[in-house]
């Protein structure tokens, strides 16, 4: 019977340290300290909206038009791959700091609550169209809340003498009054938006006034979509039963023994013709409101009702200098209607700037739906 073969004593010390060598370099490796510093950093400025200014906006997608109006009153008083990965390391093959989450999953995933202005418009999503069975692709809106969940109340407090009761009742008011005029489907499909209606103080009549005549008659001067979101339903109707909602709420001591709110939200409309063309667009609209509850032994007003001090709104993909009370999206697949646009173009994600009251208004295109 022959022996095994003897390997000789060099040949496998070759071997040892080449297999030793082989496996140390295939090992996975911890990332360095500061990449996972970065790393969670862009991460959560992904997660805020936060990312650097060049990475905010795409390509204009259609030419749609923006419109933008601004209402006040002193109340009760008389692209690169190293850029992907920069943002999001986990596309990279093997996710190789760490995050364990794939693609899809940190796409789909709900943004957290808005808690402050952001710095910057949300960055560029996928090129894709919208459609009946997904209204939001290519949204940044399609990470945002759906509807009511996204008009959050802050923990009341006591200000300003107000007790924390009355801040709690001032804020669902506010909230009420955003759902009423923004979410509510009969509000939507151009009924009369009663419920907002009540919970304004019918003492301050020129507000009151005001809206309704632009609902029994609108007009440039009595416009209802200052305050209301309203399309004609023998044009339009909704995709899906979901608005989009983001944006945030705070309150500080009004300046008439009262609790003062204001509210900054995004609502995000898919629409579709009701012609039986399949082709969705979205309309996106930004208000700010202030309001206050005053007290009623110090101050003429109508206890649990908000007095409006001021309103301003930048609605988008809507017809330019059509004052008929409804909201007009345009569709490539449509003739469009309504005077041509003027105005700049502008970013409707966009929520870290301001609707000063020295910005131009006149109507002009968004950069994407």
């Amino acid at each position: 019977m022959s022996e095994d073969p003897k390997i000789p004593d060099d040949v496998w010390e070759q071997f040892a340290r080449d297999t030793e060598r082989d496996i140390r370099d295939s090992a996975p490796k911890e990332p360095s300290a500061r990449a996972r510093e970065v790393t969670e950093r862009l991460r959560r400025q992904e997660a805020r909206g936060e990312l650097p200014e060049g990475w905010r906006t795409g390509p204009a997608w259609q030419q749609k038009k923006s419109r933008r109006g601004l209402w006040s009153v002193l109340a009760v008083a008389a692209a690169a791959v190293v850029a992907v990965v920069a943002v999001r390391p986990s596309l990279v093959p093997g996710d190789p700091f760490g995050g364990g989450a794939d693609s899809a999953g940190a796409v789909s995933s709900p943004l957290p609550q808005e808690t402050a202005a952001p710095t910057a418009a949300p960055s560029a999503e996928p090129s894709q169209l919208p459609t009946l069975d997904d209204p939001f692709a290519g949204s940044p809106a399609k990470r945002w809340a759906d509807g009511a969940a996204g008009i959050a109340v802050p923990e009341a407090k006591a200000v300003g003498g107000r007790s924390a009761a009355k801040v709690a009742q001032a804020l669902e008011l506010t909230r009420k009054l955003l759902v009423e005029s923004n979410l509510d489907p009969a509000t939507l499909r151009g009924e009369r938006p009663a419920a907002a209606l009540d919970v304004l103080d019918p003492l301050q009549k020129d507000v009151r006034g005001l809206l309704e005549t632009g609902l029994r008659k609108p007009d440039r001067k009595h416009d209802p979509l200052w305050m209301f979101s309203r399309f004609d339903p023998e044009e339009v109707r909704p995709v899906g039963d979901v608005v989009k909602t983001r944006g945030r709420m705070t309150f500080k001591a009004g300046d008439h023994a009262s609790v003062a709110v204001h509210a900054d939200y995004t609502f995000v409309y898919p629409v579709v013709q009701t012609n039986g063309s399949t082709e969705v667009t979205r309309t996106i609209i930004r208000r700010i409101l202030d309001v206050e509850v005053s007290d009623p032994s110090k101050y003429q007003v109508t206890p649990g009702k908000l007095t409006v001090v001021h309103w301003d709104q930048d609605i988008n993909n809507s017809a330019c200098e059509v004052y008929d009370g409804y909201l007009h999206p345009s569709f490539s697949s449509a003739e469009p209607t309504g005077a041509a646009p003027t105005g700049p173009t502008s970013d409707p994600y966009d929520r870290s700037k301001p609707l000063d009251a020295d910005r131009d208004k006149s109507c002009g295109t968004v950069s994407r739906v």
